[in-house]
């Protein structure tokens, strides 16, 4: 018996509609799927709360140049630890002039900085800008990887607003201050401010401040063994933020303009450095994710 016309077009009709609920019921449970693994990735996140406990250290782990693995004390227990006191107030406006020009307002998050990265990020094609604040960027270093996923993002975000939460901005900017990489096996500002200058980080210059936080992109980018005229043209830009942004006087400014960093250490490293140079930046490996483990302070002797 042959079809009429009119019947085959109903099969088609109801054989396409299937088609769409089959389609529609598979993006349904991928999306219940992943909504159930984000948020298991979420109830799974390590606790902050033994951040707010400045006598207590942390034990994580961080890389080298070479990728390679080593543990790495976060608090007083590390011989180069600089408190929230010692710190100069000239590093810290730095950092938030050139890293985080809204640290004090948001709460761990600048979500119109995300919105602007994202757009250039859709511009280049790529994922380049990653619109990260200060509290973000301490929670990647003390319980993340650095791998460019959208779940990495995610624990991210949801890790700085607890950080926020629980910990007051001094004691944010200490923690990323005393942990952040600022050469090969180069962590924290006491730590830098030896390595660079052969002094503490409380006699560190307002130029000197800004040398040292124009390499918080990332040290092997701003590498000054090999990229100083890149380090300074930076830190000539956070200085012109900084006096924009009555940080510092313009006394202040012109005074750091016309300074020419002390690097004779430098330029020791940089010798030595060239006989077997650090390798370029490469992709870093994979971490536990499992977060920092605390080191309990010892009792009071007796």
């Amino acid at each position: 018996m042959e079809v009429s016309p009119a019947r085959r077009c109903d099969n088609e009709k109801m054989r396409s509609a299937s088609r769409l609920r089959r389609i529609l019921a598979a993006l349904a449970v991928l999306g219940l799927v992943l909504a159930a693994w984000v948020g298991v990735a979420i109830l799974t996140l390590p606790s902050v709360a033994p951040l707010a406990k400045p006598r207590v250290s942390m034990m994580i782990t961080v890389k080298d140049w070479e990728r390679k693995d080593h543990p790495f004390v976060v608090g007083p227990r590390n011989p180069r630890w600089t408190p929230y006191g010692a710190i100069p107030a000239a590093l810290k406006k730095a950092v938030v002039a050139s890293e985080d020009a809204n640290f004090y307002s948001h709460e761990g998050v600048d979500y119109e900085a995300i919105r602007e990265a994202i757009k250039a990020d859709w511009r280049k094609g790529k994922f380049v800008h990653g619109g990260s604040t200060i509290t973000q960027q301490l929670a990647k270093n003390l319980f993340l990887t650095r791998e460019k996923t959208l779940i990495r993002k995610v624990k991210e975000l949801v890790l700085a607003r607890r950080m926020d939460d629980a910990l007051s901005k001094s004691r944010i900017l200490e923690l990323y201050l005393n942990v952040v990489e600022l050469g090969p096996m180069v962590y924290g500002i006491g730590h830098a401010a030896h390595y660079y200058f052969g002094k503490g980080p409380s006699a560190l210059t307002v130029r000197e401040c800004a040398f040292l936080a124009s390499m918080l992109p990332g040290p092997k980018v701003y590498n000054p063994y090999r990229k100083m005229d890149r380090v300074m043209k930076r830190s000539d830009r956070i200085l012109r933020r900084m006096v924009a942004a009555r940080m510092i006087s313009r006394e202040e400014y012109d005074a750091a303009m016309a300074e020419v960093p002390n690097l004779e250490g430098l330029v020791r490293k940089v010798e030595k450095t060239l006989e077997a140079p650090p390798p370029e930046e490469k992709p870093p490996g994979e971490a536990t994710g499992d977060g920092p483990v605390a080191i309990e302070p010892s009792p009071p002797v007796r």
